[in-house]
């Protein structure tokens, strides 16, 4: 008996995956489908990315659809575009012996008229980001009174993108589902509140420590100004010739002018950004699938929900903001069983974040020196010589050149042929690093650390102000709940308005007066000229930077729920006026 088959799942749907060359299951398949295959569970799943959650749940929800109903009785959402289509991809490939049964990715960047029309034909499931599932409901689009299964993939995900209103406005129209299924890599207190105000007592099963990193996964980080971090960047790519990788970036513009700089220093790289069409996107997917691209360079937004096999590096340029983060950055690489580095590179004054990290994944982090230019050079040159060794040379009629080669070569020495093709394959890399400066950090004896270069100590005032500034200004806007909106149709109004793309917003906080809105520095005085004084619902929008740094609206200090905002906003305005 196939060892899937004895989870309890049905002959076709075996039939399926035996096609695609599976025979055993993972650690969250083995417990969770049997626990789904009954249908009225509420469920919590936590394990990493790579895990093979999408099986998990994918296969019993498969099993327990009736292809003589067309309409949808399963709902699967999930962040992003690329998740979605990932999922329905391999829903297709696991129903193929399943006849009748019909999924449709339904997600922002496609013809929503299309994704109606393929509705209307009917299908069983429907996989959806939130913010077009809801577009999806308000244009009475989509039945959910008859969805029986609701699954959330990538929890922590979602509710990292601001989408917890979405959530919650999906599950109250709901209302006749038989059971949630809920899967996370991390389990933060928001994640847990919805398993706390819509489930039933679920059965949880973790795969894994909660909030824990993949064992396999070697993470490392580098010490060095931040003048130097584009310079350790290139060095560590270098150092690692057979990289195949992902370099995060905080912003879109940090992400297109590394993707340049690197581009014409002839590295095979590009950036992924909200800029892009949906077909170009999927140009630069296809070519780093296929491993045409040796490094992808991203912010955190556009590579979320991708899935690529066989990454064996990822890179953060910068720590990021929000410590899960990490989990889900570094959860790219070493999947399915395989092994995996996460580098990060670090301000001596963000050191501290990663003692942070350390405790909440429960893995070490591994200080190492940044190389040297002659290591570097050293670890290219034998890289080629391991490739020149191995290379296959059983097929060509190679035989035909070599009494030439032979004569061609009679009065060169052994010694003197390796010496030629060591300065044809290396010449650019001796020159570029026969002069290289140290990039560590180092401690004088007094226990300070400071440059090795410019030999200044950490209390220069570019220094001290490092790391406080993420590239986001915070806006405040006098909308909020009480105006009807919630986040997804919030974010859609004010990019409409201001004809931006998502991924230039950060957090956005919604309270029942106001809101407040992260934007890149680059586009906050864009967002705010398109909103300020606009009309809405007859009343005056207005938006401005907000005074201070980020605070959390329920953080001690911020401002009531009575329209306190509003009204000192408005004794604002009339100050100006006199």
């Amino acid at each position: 008996m196939n060892a899937f088959e004895a989870l309890g799942l049905n002959e076709k749907i075996v039939q399926s995956i035996s096609d695609l060359g599976f025979s055993e299951p993972t650690p969250i398949q083995q417990q969770a489908i049997p626990v789904l295959l009954s249908g009225t569970m509420d469920f919590v799943g936590l394990a990493q990315t790579g895990t093979g959650k999408t099986a998990a749940f994918g296969l019993p929800l498969l099993q327990l659809m009736n292809a003589a109903d067309k309409f949808p009785q399963a709902l699967i959402v999930c962040p992003t575009r690329e998740l979605c289509l990932q999922i329905t991809n391999d829903l297709v490939a696991f129903s193929k012996h399943s006849k009748g049964i019909y999924a449709e990715a339904v997600y922002g960047g496609a013809s929503i008229t299309m994704q109606i029309r393929n509705l209307k034909k009917g299908v069983q499931i429907v996989i959806a980001t939130p913010g077009r599932l809801i577009d999806l409901i308000e244009r009475k689009a989509i039945d959910l009174q008859k969805v029986k299964y609701v699954v959330l993939d990538e929890a922590d995900e979602m509710l990292n993108m601001g989408f917890r209103d979405d959530i919650d406005f999906v599950l109250k129209n709901t209302i006749n589902r038989e059971s949630i299924w809920l899967f996370s890599a991390t389990m933060p207190p928001e994640v847990r509140a919805i398993s706390k105000n819509f489930m039933e007592n679920p059965k949880e099963i973790t795969v894994g420590k909660k909030n824990s990193g993949n064992a396999n996964i070697d993470h490392q980080y580098f010490v060095t100004s931040a003048q130097y971090r584009y310079e350790v960047l290139k060095r560590l790519i270098d150092f690692n010739p057979g990289m195949y990788g992902i370099i995060f970036t905080r912003t879109k513009a940090d992400a297109q002018d590394i993707s340049e700089r690197l581009s014409k220093s002839g590295y095979e790289i590009e950036a992924l950004h909200g800029d892009l069409t949906q077909q170009q996107r999927d140009r630069v997917m296809g070519r780093f699938r296929s491993k045409a691209l040796q490094l992808l360079i991203a912010t955190d937004v556009a590579a979320r929900g991708i899935d690529v096999d066989g990454i064996t590096h990822v890179i953060n340029y910068e720590l990021p903001d929000d410590m899960e983060v990490y989990t889900h950055r570094s959860g790219r690489t070493a999947r399915a069983g395989r092994s995996g580095i996460c580098i990060s590179i670090c301000h001596s004054r963000e050191t501290y974040k990663i003692k942070q990290l350390e405790r909440m994944i429960n893995s070490q982090f591994h200080k190492l020196d940044i190389p040297s230019g002659k290591e570097v050079c050293r670890r290219q040159f034998f890289h080629f010589m391991d490739k020149l060794i191995s290379t296959d040379i059983s097929h060509g009629d190679y035989e035909t050149y070599l009494p030439d080669l032979i004569q061609k070569f009679e009065s060169v020495s052994k010694e003197e042929i390796l010496q030629r093709v060591a300065a044809l394959e290396f010449d650019h890399f001796l020159k570029y690093y026969q002069n290289a400066e140290d990039l560590n950090m180092r401690e004088n004896n007094r226990g300070n650390r400071f440059d090795q270069n410019d030999h200044r100590s950490n209390g220069s005032r570019r220094e001290r102000s490092f790391g406080r500034d993420n590239g986001y200004t915070r806006l405040f806007v006098n909308l909020g709940t009480k105006d009807g909106f919630y986040k997804a149709s919030f974010l859609q109004f004010i990019l409409d308005e201001s004809n931006l793309k998502k991924e230039v917003l950060g957090k956005i906080d919604m309270r029942e007066m106001n809101s407040w809105v992260e934007i890149d520095k680059n586009n906050a005085g864009r967002m705010i000229k398109a909103m300020d004084g606009k009309r809405y619902n007859n009343r005056t929008v207005r938006m401005n930077e907000a005074d201070g740094g980020f605070r959390r609206p329920n953080d001690e200090g911020g401002r009531n729920r009575s329209g306190g905002d509003r009204k000192g906003y408005q004794q604002q305005r009339e100050k100006k006026q006199f």
